[in-house]
């Protein structure tokens, strides 16, 4: 397994982590992700040196935080535990659903720890920010966390960098989580850069671009209707499932397996090994449920990218005319 600096927390993870999120809207018809082969698929990683582990409150509506606490177990020591707060309220005007006040962080956590069968968190994020509440109060409400013990490290996720400034004015942010993948190369013009320099660990959560660069899908794949990916979201997927840009996207992706064939990789280990390619990424979770799927991605690791073939991954999306650093908002 490959490890890396966790920014300066002083934790160090392994370069690919193991997500927890899954694509089915809870409560929108259908049965989630979080069954036995999850399960197993947590406890193989483990057993090939996966040690991060990232999911939130809201995935799956409390449901895999309470999978990750079945399946961990006495396992738990072994790795570094990561779950967000934040988000999934309701009642709030003009929040969105989010809500980063003292109180609701601090019940949060318990109920957490809960869900999850452990009593400290490696590091507790803000899964995304409520603008209706002074980051002062959020950053202390962490802080508070962290004195209680509760946490050992925590931050930020999709975040520009004048919110992560902002925060920094009341308490040092230790940890940001943003998407960053082939497709969306916007959180590297700015955040990762200025996360590197200032000392913060960063997670690249989507680095397969939602599944498109998984190179499984075709025109004929069908979403469920509670399927995040039914609908594009430019602002969480930069474009890529945008009915216009679809079916060039997936032509394109075949120009990108060419290159991992040459090779000798798979196309989710050309798109994990891109992002781990970049040396702010402290860790890249990934979404797979099933054993075969971490086995497969422990391909990313013992080679590298040259940098011809970062020139010829470049010039496959000039080819395209595919803009990977879109003038968008964040979520």
């Amino acid at each position: 397994m490959e490890f890396r600096r966790f920014g300066n927390t002083g934790i160090t993870v392994s370069a690919i982590g193991l997500g927890g999120m899954d694509y089915r809207v809870p409560n929108a018809g259908g049965t989630n992700g979080y069954g036995q082969d999850m399960v197993e698929a947590i406890n193989r990683a483990i057993d090939l040196g996966i040690t991060c582990f990232d999911t939130a409150a809201t995935y799956g509506g409390g449901d895999s935080e309470r999978m990750y606490g079945r399946a961990l177990g006495a396992r738990r020591k072994d790795i570094v535990l990561i779950t967000k707060c934040g988000i999934g309220y309701q009642g709030r005007p003009g929040a969105q659903g989010r809500d980063s006040r003292r109180d609701p962080i601090l019940a949060s956590i318990d109920e957490s720890l809960q869900r999850l069968r452990t009593d400290y968190l490696d590091v507790y994020l803000i899964h995304l920010p409520d603008l209706t509440t002074p980051f002062a109060e959020t950053m202390e409400a962490l802080d508070t966390v962290v004195q209680q013990g509760k946490a050992r490290a925590v931050g930020l996720c999709n975040v520009n960098v004048e919110q992560i400034k902002e925060c920094q004015k009341t308490r040092q942010v230790d940890v940001v989580q943003c998407g960053f993948n082939m497709f969306d190369r916007r959180m590297g013009r700015e955040v990762f850069p200025y996360c590197e320099e200032q000392g913060i660990g960063v997670m690249a959560f989507a680095p397969m671009g939602f599944g498109i660069l998984t190179g499984t899908f075709t025109m004929d794949t069908k979403y469920r209707d509670n399927d995040t990916r039914a609908v594009s979201r430019p602002e969480w997927d930069g474009g890529i499932y945008a009915d216009e840009a679809y079916e060039r996207n997936l032509r394109l992706v075949e120009d990108l397996r060419a290159i991992a064939a040459k090779r000798g990789k798979t196309m989710p280990q050309l798109a994990l090994r891109w992002v781990l390619s970049n040396a702010f990424v402290s860790v890249a979770p990934i979404g797979t449920h099933t054993v075969a799927e971490v086995e497969e991605n422990l391909g990313v690791l013992e080679w590298a990218l040259s940098g011809e073939d970062l020139r010829e991954i470049d010039e496959v999306f000039a080819s395209y005319g595919v803009d990977t650093q879109p003038d968008l908002p964040m979520p």
